[in-house]
């Protein structure tokens, strides 16, 4: 019993919180918690780093210690002083296996350090893969919104009737234009533009002979040359040819 009343209230509280969730607010927040762990991250392997350098500068140190202990065990040896000899040795044993237990921990923080670097690549990769994805969602929430604002204006049009408006003042505009062009052909059409240009051709003609005539009076020109009339010639007429010569006549005579 307990099981399903919890599962109900998961249900209606779920519910409530998914409805109030804004994928594009959630988006942005996912990407700032991204970024803000990147200085997080950066801090924890300074630490092991300088973990790190303590461990090695710790080492250096046991190093140089170990090396003039063992100097002074031999110049006690060489001195015959073997007690002041043994206290060295005994020294020199603890800074050995101190030197030794650092050596452990230096391996140990060279390889946390080497994993914390590890772990922080694959984080700034998993981490630039989701902030291009959310970038990405969030361009094509952008989209979105236009295209519904687009769909939702083109619903409004239609439902309006803002189409059919629209188509029938194109067509009643066509109409008008086509109406006034037949007007205009048909008033053309009852002119006599014939007329008209002979007319405008006659006014063309006695402009320039009025502009030839104020040449004349200028000066500017000089008067036209008239051609001589010819003189009329007198034909006369050919006389007669006496019937003495006519051959006829001479052969009636030659006859008789």
């Amino acid at each position: 019993m307990w099981k399903r009343f919890s599962r109900l209230l998961k249900s209606l509280f779920g519910g409530a919180i998914s409805a109030m969730e804004d994928p594009r607010l959630i988006l942005e927040q996912n990407m700032r918690e991204l970024n803000d762990q990147v200085p997080k991250m950066n801090e924890n392997i300074a630490t092991v780093k300088a973990n790190v350098m303590l461990l090695q500068k710790e080492h250096r140190r046991y190093t140089a210690e170990q090396q003039s202990i063992t100097s002074k065990v031999k110049a006690a040896i060489n001195a015959g002083r073997d007690d002041i000899a043994q206290r060295y040795a005994v020294q020199l044993q603890g800074v050995k296996e101190a030197q030794a237990r650092t050596g452990e921990q230096l391996e140990f923080a060279e390889q946390a350090y080497d994993k914390a670097l590890q772990v922080k690549k694959a984080f700034m990769r998993e981490r630039e893969k989701k902030i291009g994805e959310a970038k990405e969602a969030l361009r094509a929430h952008e989209r979105a919104k236009w295209q519904a604002k687009i769909a939702d204006t083109l619903e409004q049009f239609e439902v309006a009737g803002v189409d059919q408006t629209h188509d029938e003042m194109i067509r009643r505009v066509n109409e008008q234009s086509a109406k006034n062009e037949a007007r205009m052909e048909m008033a053309l059409d009852s002119i006599d533009t014939e007329a008209m240009q002979i007319e405008e051709d006659a006014q063309e003609i006695q402009a320039a002979e009025l502009v030839k005539q104020f040449k004349l009076e200028m000066g500017m020109a000089e008067p036209p040359v008239q051609e001589a009339t010819p003189a009329p010639q007198l034909q006369i007429p050919e006389e007669p040819a006496p019937l003495d010569d006519l051959p006829a006549d001479r052969d009636r005579t030659r006859t008789e």
